[in-house]
């Protein structure tokens, strides 16, 4: 459903120094790479002169959010602005100081991955008050009640989970390990974060649905915080407290947790006979690249484009500062690669 996008802007006189970047820029002031530095103009949203465009992630020193954000500056210089370019750390802090440091810089437009999603209503009341548009991207700007409150651009999160299971599902079947009861299946999780439970759902619903005599006491999930580091943990834990488990079956939430679940399993000595699938496909493919085939365990991941969920966002932000109608929400479908097909689906994308 189409909901009408109205794009308040308030026409000011404030001037504005524009950095034309050949790289990302950060929120203060360094550059990513060299840049050339361009007069100082003044600009305002609603003029059509250039301005700068704030990208704002959650954890920007994450190869999808750094993939995302490159794709994103791309689309934004190719329409006349610049970009800089914000890691928050996961700090709700510094992700509303990114916030304020936008609105004060009088920015043309915000795309953004929020780190604590109970914060999105006073982020989108802050820059509807400041007249500045802003796009949600991965992770929805919701209320209380789980509805948009913004525009939204992400993967279309419950269908990437049933490719997923149903990858998994076929792989267990044709390595009869549905009925093999030293056989477990992980599912890790993010359940504080409402973009990626669905992707868990529709892990587990295809799988179930596929492996009806898979027996579900042998079915485990462990909640982690995004990162490779924590779903490291939590994996571990897991395989530690079921020794009895000697052939896992692994899928998740995001890559970062995926991949940290291939270390622990290598660390438990269980790689041999175990299979991952990853979700983005953007760190599995260095494990093909790096080791091989058969030096991993990822077998599998789900692939779908950082560059189409950010120029996908920034497509909708120009819209919206055109005055045009645009969907409330904008999903990105995937396909399950592997080590024999992923260059051929990835393109550059697999280097």
């Amino acid at each position: 459903m189409k909901k009408k996008i109205l794009s308040a802007i308030l026409v000011s006189m404030m001037a504005l120094s524009v950095t034309a970047c050949s790289a990302i820029s950060t929120d203060d002031g360094t550059a990513a790479a060299p840049a050339a530095t361009g007069d100082s103009t003044e600009t305002t949203a609603a003029s059509g002169e250039s301005g700068v465009v704030y990208g704002i992630y959650k954890a920007g020193d994450q190869t999808w959010f750094i993939d995302e954000g490159a794709a994103a500056q791309e689309a934004v210089e190719a329409n006349g602005d610049s970009f800089t370019y914000v890691d928050a750390k996961m700090s709700p802090e510094e992700y509303l100081k990114a916030i304020d440091n936008a609105i004060a810089n009088n920015a043309k437009g915000i795309v953004t991955c929020i780190p604590d999603q109970t914060m999105s209503q006073a982020v989108v009341e802050k820059c509807e008050a400041a007249g500045i548009p802003i796009v949600a991207a991965d992770d929805a700007l919701q209320d209380n009640d789980g509805n948009k409150i913004a525009p939204w651009v992400g993967i279309n999160a419950y269908v990437i989970g049933q490719a997923n299971g149903d990858w998994l599902a076929d792989y267990a079947t044709k390595n009869d390990l549905v009925t093999d009861k030293e056989c477990g299946l992980l599912i890790m999780t993010m359940d504080t974060v409402s973009s990626c439970v669905p992707r868990a759902e529709g892990e587990y619903d295809n799988f179930t649905a596929a492996c009806p005599d898979f027996d579900e006491s042998r079915i485990f999930k462990a909640d982690y915080d995004g990162t490779t580091e924590k779903g490291n943990t939590a994996a571990a834990a897991i395989f530690t407290a079921h020794p009895e488990i000697k052939k896992w079956l692994v899928t998740g939430a995001n890559e970062e947790g995926t991949i940290g679940a291939c270390r622990a399993l290598e660390s438990a000595g269980l790689d041999k006979d175990a299979c991952v699938v990853g979700l983005g496909a953007y760190m599995a493919k260095d494990e093909w690249n790096n080791k091989g085939a058969d030096g991993t365990c990822m077998k599998a991941a789900a692939y779908f484009s950082s560059d189409s969920v950010g120029k996908g966002s920034v497509d909708v932000l120009y819209k919206i500062i055109a005055g045009e109608d645009v969907d409330m929400e904008t999903a990105v479908d995937a396909e399950v690669v592997t080590p024999e097909t992923y260059k051929d689906v990835m393109g550059d994308a697999a280097k």
